[in-house]
């Protein structure tokens, strides 16, 4: 075999399609795409998109099962920018093949999918995240009899630095230097005023005198690792026995826990009915962050288990509700059971699992987006895309593209690319015997070819 050599000059400005190198498919992408198009997700999401986008004729914009699809790429990939997606995508060409494109055919770029994003309501999102329920509940995966509940932080795409005082809009810098002029710092300079602000004494900054002017949505708070940044709060409530995410909540992050449990279970059971689960919730086990004695008497008001850790604290029950002091001693009795700290230790290794898939490999802890509404659009499909991840382990045996890496990785692979060969080699045979006949002009009728043996 001769030695190939790469060719400098200018190649020919003109290529047939059909000349054009096309893409078997990533084996993962292939097996997601088949899953999609069993439910006949791209017709539902046309239809239900359809309100969004004007009756007059005009330019077709970009279909919608494409928009969804760049989104559930930007996790399977860990791509955590519409920028990085779009790049990626375009530079693909297993994932164009997902997505659909011919090889003629560009792939969207960034400011495509915000335009489409900012048309399409949250309500469509959170439609497509009750879709990929009702696709576990199809394949006999989803349980949702107990759940587990807990929070992180999302860092916000906003700085520390841009925040003003809501009264009167002076800004984090003015106020600074009028403070290192107090203190005897006369005509600070950038560098004095950072090393002042962080030995200053008595550092405080509060969600009621200052927001961000970039996303007042945003909320200052405490990160993971000790940081503080203008953040959201996410919270999870997971289905332990399927491993599913149920309910995938975006609130201001300086709302507490035992204020958003309420919300987040009711959210959950409502994803579940409109996913057509005929289960009900009947179990919560949460963290003593939640644990509140109205939040106890509200979940057995509704027939709700509770197994929430309370902290160390002396109660008076002498001016309170007795339903209040039924519910916490009913809930510590559970705590301290058998199945109450199974269920705990199920709750941190599930749970906490899920946040490091979303944020840490799917590359979400930080979003790009802002506006409460804009980042909950975006996390819904990043955690629908985790769901997505979940059933195909359960089906295939992978849950990720890069999960065909190594020796197990490999043989799924081939496993992926000999069925996936096995279907369309089927399909063919089965086009070829439903082909008609041709007649020849000597009278005679000729068998489709590869059927004249």
């Amino acid at each position: 075999m001769a030695l190939g050599k790469r060719k400098e000059e200018q190649q020919s400005l003109w290529v047939a399609s059909t000349d054009l190198p096309k893409s078997p498919g990533h084996p993962f992408y292939v097996k997601l795409n088949a899953l999609l198009a069993e439910a006949e997700f791209d017709a539902w999401v046309e239809r239900r998109c359809e309100a969004s986008y004007a009756e007059t004729m005009g330019r077709p914009s970009i279909p919608p099962g494409i928009y969804f699809r760049m989104l559930l790429i930007g996790y399977f990939e860990g791509l955590d920018s519409q920028r990085g997606i779009a790049w990626r995508c375009s530079d693909s060409r297993s994932l164009c093949s997902f997505l659909g494109l011919g090889p003629t055919e560009e792939s969207p770029d960034h400011s495509s999918l915000t335009r489409i994003r900012k048309r399409l309501p949250l309500e469509v999102h959170e439609e497509v995240f009750q879709f990929v329920l009702s696709l576990a509940q199809s394949k006999n995966i989803l349980r949702g009899k107990t759940v587990a509940v807990d929070s992180t932080t999302l860092e916000a795409n906003a700085a520390m630095k841009s925040i003003v005082r809501k009264e009167g809009g002076e800004e984090y810098k003015e106020y600074l230097k009028k403070l290192a002029v107090e203190e005897g710092i006369e005509d600070p300079s950038d560098e004095d005023l950072r090393r002042f602000d962080k030995g200053r004494k008595g550092k405080t900054l509060s969600n009621e005198e200052w927001e961000s002017k970039s996303d007042p949505d945003s909320r200052i708070a405490k990160m993971k690792d000790g940081t503080t940044h203008l953040a959201y709060k996410v919270e999870h409530v997971l289905d332990i026995a399927s491993d599913i995410v149920v309910g995938a909540e975006v609130h201001h992050a300086n709302r507490s826990d035992h204020e958003t449990l309420k919300e987040s279970v009711v959210q959950a059971q409502t994803n579940l009915v409109l996913a057509g689960s005929e289960v009900a919730v009947e179990e919560v086990a949460a963290d003593k962050g939640y644990h509140k004695a109205e939040n106890l008497a509200w979940a057995m008001a509704w027939g709700l288990r509770t197994y929430i850790p309370e902290r160390e604290e002396k109660r008076k029950w002498s001016d309170k509700p007795a339903e209040l002091k039924r519910a916490v001693y009913a809930n510590r009795r559970r705590v301290r059971g058998g199945r109450g700290r199974r269920l705990g230790r199920l709750r941190s290794e599930y749970v906490e699992r899920s946040f490091a898939h979303v944020l840490e490999t799917g590359k979400g802890r930080r979003t790009w987006l802002r506006g409460l509404l804009e980042v909950s659009k975006r996390y819904l499909i990043h955690v629908a895309a985790k769901n997505l991840g979940v059933m195909m382990r359960k089906l295939f045996g992978i849950g990720t593209p890069r999960s065909l890496q190594g020796g197990l990785g490999a043989s799924s692979a081939l496993l992926l690319a000999m069925l996936t060969a096995l279907m369309t080699a089927m399909r063919d045979g089965v086009d070829r015997i439903l082909a008609p006949t041709t007649e020849q002009p000597d009278g005679h009728r000729r068998l489709p070819s590869g059927l004249a043996a």
